[in-house]
């Protein structure tokens, strides 16, 4: 039994193992299996996605690297029933075989759209499709923000369409609208323009618009991801979702505030026609002019009517003008007789009061006067004495100051005939006629010499010869 057993080959443990996993991959290179996702564990944070293949009978061990992950065009799921390509393979640390997957696609289109369907049912559960919480579309945007790709059709055909009915400002953030990672793509995108400040460098959109262009149920699977419809049921802009064709749906469909069969449709949702705008400005505003003229005319006639039903203004006056003049001759006559009423009893108080009143002013002006009037002959004595005194001196001023004074000491006073003051020989011609003033009268003389012959006598009186007189 020893010798039996001492004839086999001994292996080692990783002889053994790499000796199985050649000889798996030699009968195994490549197959083509169909089974439901379990035990879903990616993207690992190495990117690799690790996961289980099985049946109603059995289960294998699957691997998905990370570049193939980010072909696939729809995201793997537990319990999404899918075809997977690849190798057969062994992990030697565990002696356990997997394949490693190289393609995978959802087995049919029932599978994906039986998975669709439950997901929908779950997501309505929690109201994210209810009708109260859709949004009205703003009438006039100034800024619209697209989600789409940046290199497909759909954004020309907005853009295009925007410009032709109400050129608008158009924001584009751009994603993948297909494959691995779109939905996030497109969820991080609602998220960011909700995210955006109305007075922002870059201003917030008043409406979004998510679409792309049409395909399989596979090319627009990124729409029905769990994350997208979130986003966009949780968005306070308003969103549009135009994503396939009139008869593609996807669940962001049911989350957004409207659905337009087609990206185009969905520029015309969100922007009036300017063109429309102007002509229905136009013919409200003729309708307003004639609305306007139609109410003023019928104010008009209703003024006109009410105006004929008043009366007269002489009739509206009539009464109280002749409660006028009766109240002015009422006046008038009232006037005299409280005149004459006042001026009665005026004259009685005057006759009571003019006895005793004028006896007493009477008495009192006496009073009044008797001292001045005592006082007025001294009075008067006094101020006759000051002017006696004071014309006095003035009379012997007067007389010291008179011509009249000197002739009487012997002078007397040459004049011509006219009057004229001699004061002087040289001034007297020969022949003329001169009249003497002495104190006591006038004598007229005749100048025989202009000049005397001889010097003059030396006056009596001890006057020098030399010395001429007073005037």
């Amino acid at each position: 039994m020893s010798e039996s057993a001492s004839n086999l080959i001994e292996y080692s443990v990783s002889e053994i193992s790499f000796a199985l996993k050649r000889t798996v991959e030699d009968a195994f290179g490549q197959v083509r299996v169909r089974g439901e996702i379990t035990g879903w564990r990616g993207p690992h944070s190495s990117g690799h996605a690790y996961f289980a293949l099985k049946d109603d009978r059995s289960k294998i061990e699957a691997v998905m690297w990370k570049g193939t992950l980010g072909r696939l065009k729809f995201r793997p799921e537990e319990g999404l029933e899918v075809i997977a390509s690849g190798k057969i393979t062994t992990y030697p640390n565990s002696s356990k075989y997997q394949i490693v997957v190289e393609t995978m696609e959802p087995a049919g289109v029932g599978a994906l759209l039986a998975m669709l369907e439950e997901r929908k049912r779950r997501l309505a559960a929690e109201g994210l499709f209810d009708e109260s919480r859709k949004q009205l579309l703003p009438f006039m945007p100034r800024v619209v923000g697209v989600v789409t790709s940046p290199t497909g059709a759909v954004i020309r055909d907005i853009l295009h369409r925007i410009a032709a009915r109400f050129p608008v400002t158009v924001i584009l953030w751009p994603v993948k609208v297909q494959g691995e990672g779109s939905g996030d793509e497109v969820a991080a995108a609602v998220a960011g323009f909700n995210a955006l400040s109305p007075d922002g460098p870059i201003r917030r959109p008043d409406v979004l618009i998510v679409g792309r262009g049409g395909g399989s149920l596979e090319d627009l699977w990124g729409f029905n991801d769990e994350a997208v419809v979130r986003a966009v049921a949780a968005s306070d802009i308003p969103v549009v979702a135009a994503v396939g064709h009139e008869t593609d749906w996807t669940l962001i469909d049911w989350a957004a505030d409207v659905r337009a069969p087609t990206p185009t449709a969905a520029a015309e949702f969100v922007v009036p026609v300017k063109a429309e705008l102007e002509a229905t400005l136009a013919a409200l505003s003729a309708r307003l002019a004639g609305a306007s003229a139609r109410g003023l005319d019928k104010r008009r006639q209703a003024l006109r009517a009410a105006a004929r039903a008043l009366p007269a203004p002489d009739q509206l006056l009539a009464l109280p003008r002749r409660r006028f003049d009766e109240a002015a001759g009422r006046l008038g006559r009232a006037l005299q007789s409280a005149t004459a009423a006042k001026r009665q009893r005026f004259d009685g108080r005057a006759a009571r009061l003019r006895s005793d009143v004028l006896a007493r002013l009477v008495a009192r002006g006496r009073d009044r006067l008797a001292a001045p009037a005592r006082a007025l002959p001294h009075a008067l004595d006094v101020r006759l004495d000051k002017m006696r005194k004071r014309f006095g001196q003035a009379v012997r001023l007067m007389g010291s100051l008179s011509y009249t004074s000197v002739l009487a000491r012997g002078f007397a006073v040459v004049r011509t005939m006219d009057e004229a003051v001699v004061t002087g020989a040289a001034a007297v011609a020969a022949g003329q006629r001169l009249a003497l003033e002495f104190a006591d009268g006038r004598v007229m003389v005749e100048e025989v010499s202009a000049k005397p012959a001889v010097a003059p006598r030396k006056p009596s009186g001890g006057k020098p010869a030399d010395q001429g007189d007073l005037f």
